[in-house]
């Protein structure tokens, strides 16, 4: 039986941490091991249980995820790092990247994104597993950054947009029906609307929406209803609700 790959939270927002383990156990092949709330606290879980994985925050109260990050890779800890936080500036990115994150989601958190996130992990995973020797098209495909390239078929032209390396999971023609979408619309819309108009599950449609926000092309809000359940909704950015 394949063991699962166990992981580690490390979120100073105790809400937030509750809200990660909650979308953990909903996905298979993934077991937590412990969660911190203070630095210190995420370098002992790391140095006792030895996990494949720390979803890990940037800003705590003394100090950042990325000091904990460098401090890993100096003590040759192979522990692997997402890097879950609302941090936007570019430079953050850069060190992140260059020390040697897999993958970095801005808050806020969504289940699918991290679940989409995580099985490119997992896969990640079981192809290095499987390896025996190292051709140059293994490598292409392992590297987040060459393997949509590597891997696109040809498109239709380029948009303004389309220049931008694009995750797994998006595509740019989905992408584009959805910018048309937004320069049309007059009013927010939320997932199931967006999803309708483009002939797409809800689902699909939310996944598309929350990388908008992220590349901060659409921005969200949070409505409540007459019942008091929230809602999310989106719209352009400069676009009043």
């Amino acid at each position: 039986m394949t063991q699962n790959i166990r992981v580690v939270i490390a979120e100073d927002d105790h809400q937030i941490a509750e809200i990660q383990k909650r979308f953990l156990e909903r996905i298979d092949g993934f077991e937590l091991v412990g969660i911190a709330h203070t630095l210190e606290d995420a370098e002992d879980l790391v140095d006792v249980f030895q996990p494949e994985l720390i979803l890990l925050d940037n800003h705590f109260p003394n100090g950042t995820g990325l000091d904990l990050l460098r401090k890993l890779r100096a003590n040759n800890c192979a522990t692997d790092v997402i890097l879950i936080t609302a941090a936007k500036e570019v430079d953050t990115l850069r060190e992140a990247l260059r020390s040697g994150v897999f993958y970095y989601i801005l808050k806020p958190l969504v289940f699918e994104r991290l679940q989409e996130v995580l099985s490119q992990y997992a896969a990640h995973l079981d192809k290095l597993k499987a390896m025996e020797s190292l051709a140059q098209t293994d490598v292409d495909t392992l590297l987040p950054q060459r393997a949509t390239n590597t891997a696109a078929p040809q498109q239709e032209p380029q948009t303004t947009h389309s220049h931008q390396r694009l995750p797994k999971g998006i595509d740019v023609i989905t992408l584009d029906k959805i910018r048309a979408v937004f320069s049309d619309a007059d009013e927010s819309l939320n997932a199931e609307e967006v999803g309708t108009l483009i002939g797409a599950s809800r689902t699909t449609a939310r996944r598309y929406l929350e990388y908008m926000v992220s590349a901060q092309e659409l921005e969200a809000q949070v409505n409540y209803g007459s019942v008091g359940r929230p809602e999310r909704r989106y719209l352009a950015l400069g676009m009043t609700h």
